[in-house]
């Protein structure tokens, strides 16, 4: 008997996700100190500083287990957005989430839709418990409602939507989400990835989570990884209703978020002053970025997130690689089968202007 003759079927041909290239690795290949990453859409500020302080208070605890049910973070989120904490689930961040969603609701005899160009890890879940994904084409680098909507079988049990998109930035207005679910089923899953809401153009009282009241079968994900700058803590939520939040805390591993993440959200959740301030740059950043590139002749897709993806015309490989062996880390899209494009994380005012420089070098 062969090993891979136990393997689960989904897992036998599953392709693993692969993150950005680390900085520490080039620079040790390229035997250089000053790379810049710009592949990740992480936040260039960091996290706020009061959650690095408040962080650095509890390492001596650090001995003893976090709290297993996260209550004080449950608390905090349900303050600041007038959520019941019942509706909510800790994940070791938002991709733990996605994880809990496809375990507690889908099976081999099931399927789920997603848009093509959405975030990759939607595909690798659902192969991995064995569901039939069903991919559909995308509209201008966006979700296609009405074709998802059309894509429906009887099997469906869930629907994969992320918004602001990754890779592309594309987002979906709140009256398009809305039309959506009310021509839905509601006996479908919704999942709204919010990874990047902080970064869009929604306002906040138009899309909140009043909406769980009106679609008991949407769930909301948000992470703390990107706008919050806690990504290597590795931290993200969902609300739903309180039927769906019990089945998804059932397949939660306990102590499935640290207790150094924990605190460190609980604070940065309180630091509006350094979400304002991490807002406006990338803001003003995304202007300086998008006009560098058009004017060295890339076509940028418009994005509401924190990263740009760009048409490279046919380059796109060896830009990457060129990039590299002058210290600047980008994004490929292959994956996202978007082969001619890069994506490049909107970073801090000089990572932007050596991008900018590099590029222009290479091309």
């Amino acid at each position: 008997m062969k090993i891979k003759d136990l393997v689960n079927k989904g897992i036998l041909d599953l392709n693993p996700y692969k993150p950005g290239k680390p900085i520490e690795d080039l620079e040790r290949e390229l035997g250089i100190n000053n790379a810049i990453k710009l592949a990740s859409n992480e936040n260039p500020l960091g996290p706020s500083p009061l959650a690095i302080d408040a962080v650095s208070k509890i390492l001596k605890g650090t001995h003893r287990y976090p709290d297993g049910n996260a209550l004080r973070l449950k608390e905090c989120i349900g303050k600041k957005f007038n959520v019941d904490i019942n509706c909510i689930t800790i994940g070791n961040g938002s991709n733990d989430i996605i994880e809990f969603i496809a375990r507690s609701f889908l099976s081999d005899k099931d399927s789920a839709i997603y848009s093509e160009h959405a975030f990759a890890v939607y595909p690798l879940v659902v192969q991995a418990v064995g569901a039939e994904g069903i991919e559909v084409p995308a509209k201008e680098y966006s979700h296609d409602l009405q074709e998802m909507k059309k894509a429906v079988k009887e099997n469906t049990k869930l629907v994969f939507i992320a918004n602001p998109n990754n890779p592309t930035g594309s987002y979906l207005s709140p009256k398009e989400i809305e039309s959506f679910l009310n021509e839905l089923d509601s006996d479908i899953i919704v999942l709204l990835d919010q990874a990047y809401f902080d970064y869009s153009a929604y306002d906040n009282e138009e899309v909140n989570f009043d909406f769980i009241k009106k679609y008991p079968n949407l769930i909301i994900s948000r992470s703390f990884s990107k706008a919050y700058g806690l990504a290597g803590f590795r931290i993200g939520y969902s609300v739903s209703s309180p039927e769906i939040a019990d089945f998804l805390n059932r397949v939660r591993q306990p102590f499935n978020a640290n207790s150094l993440a924990l605190v460190a959200a609980e604070v940065a959740l309180s630091d509006d002053s350094h979400l304002k301030k991490s807002l406006e740059i990338n803001l003003e950043q995304k202007n300086f970025l998008m006009k560098g590139l058009s004017d060295l002749g890339y076509e940028c897709i418009p994005s509401e997130g924190n990263f740009i993806s760009f048409n490279c015309n046919g380059e796109a490989i060896k830009l990457f690689e060129a990039l590299l062996n002058e210290g600047v880390i980008v994004r490929t899209l292959e994956v996202y089968k978007m082969p001619n494009h890069l994506r490049t994380t909107i970073g801090l005012h000089e990572e932007n202007l050596i991008l900018l420089d590099k590029l222009s070098a290479v091309s």
